[in-house]
């Protein structure tokens, strides 16, 4: 039950006014840079289908005055597939602005509906990639020029353990000696094992003297990136943790559409194992990526976050306007 406050915002005047300077600031960064900034549907046949990311679904009423059940769309997760499509038809340099959707976060960190940055040029690869998010967090975030760090390294700093070779009995070992809370679910995936160490034990020491940009990830957590052959096989991977928050995620992306359609098979059951309602494999992005999707690199951020830390907030609840629970 609403109360009499529940009509005002979470955040202060002062906090939105800096958060709408931030955003002419990043919008100058880009335009100075070349970008066209962009604009694509929220609602979509087609959606990112990823493990861990649950989107939302909009059902259009073919009768709505019989409230009879229409076409189901997809509140998008991310605008990637969208703005990749735009570059297989010819565009250049694009970012946006836009809103984007999530089932099942909400807390200090997340809020189901955010704002997102996204963007992607054609020609950049792994380290023009980190390079041009090392500038915009130089430019909107008051922490000096982003170190770089490898996954591994990470790993071998914080735990003394190679990541890419490590078993899960001595991962495990490590756990149960550092007194962290094992998840019931987990089990002999090395990849949980590995994303429960990052996040209980390497993320909260990334970005602390200086922001961080955390690169070559596991070649089995590639996402949508290209994996780079070894010894060993890696991910051209990077996010961008800041006080031990991540705020970036980038790729350098992958190109091969059938490469896509057999991590969408394997990412569909591993959902099914998790649970979770499987996800359409067949997209339009494919269709663009079989026409031919230029080499490029693209990154993603969440802006809440950077507003948050920009303004010394404590959650993201104190720079929305109206965070989940007042919407």
């Amino acid at each position: 039950m609403s109360t009499p406050s529940d009509f005002r915002p979470t955040a202060t005047r002062e906090v939105l006014q800096q958060r709408a300077h931030l955003l002419q600031r990043l919008r100058q960064f880009f335009t100075t840079r070349g970008f066209l900034e962009v604009d694509t549907p929220l609602l979509s046949t087609d959606t990112v289908i990823d493990r861990h990311l649950d989107p939302l679904t909009v059902t259009l009423f073919s009768d709505p005055r019989q409230m009879q059940t229409g076409p189901t769309y997809w509140l998008q997760t991310s605008p990637e597939f969208a703005m990749k499509r735009l570059l297989a038809s010819g565009l250049q340099r694009i970012y946006q602005v836009t809103h984007a959707f999530r089932g099942g976060e909400a807390g200090r960190y997340h809020n189901p509906e955010f704002t997102m940055v996204e963007w992607y040029r054609i020609g950049d690869d792994l380290e023009s990639g980190m390079g041009l998010l090392g500038d915009l967090c130089e430019e909107l975030l008051p922490y000096g020029r982003p170190e770089l760090l490898s996954y591994e390294a990470a790993f071998e700093r914080e735990l003394a353990i190679d990541p890419h070779r490590a078993d899960v009995a001595s991962m495990s070992n490590i756990a149960q000696k550092r007194n962290i809370a094992i998840p019931d679910s987990i089990g002999s995936d090395r990849n949980d094992w590995l994303n429960l160490l990052l996040a209980e034990c390497v993320e909260p020491s990334l970005g602390q003297d200086r922001p961080t940009i955390l690169f070559d990830y596991p070649a089995d957590q590639a996402a949508l990136s290209q994996i780079r052959q070894g010894p060993p096989a890696v991910a051209e991977r990077f996010e961008l943790y800041v006080r031990g928050i991540e705020l970036a995620n980038g790729y350098h992306e992958l190109l091969d559409a059938d490469e896509l359609r057999r991590r969408n098979r394997v990412t569909n059951e591993q959902r099914q194992a998790d649970g979770k309602a499987t996800l359409p494999e067949k997209s339009r992005l494919l269709e663009a990526m079989d026409a031919g999707l230029p080499a490029c690199a693209g990154t993603a951020l969440g802006f809440d976050r950077l507003v948050m830390l920009a303004t010394n907030s404590e959650s993201l609840e104190q720079v929305l306007t109206f965070p989940i629970d007042r919407a």
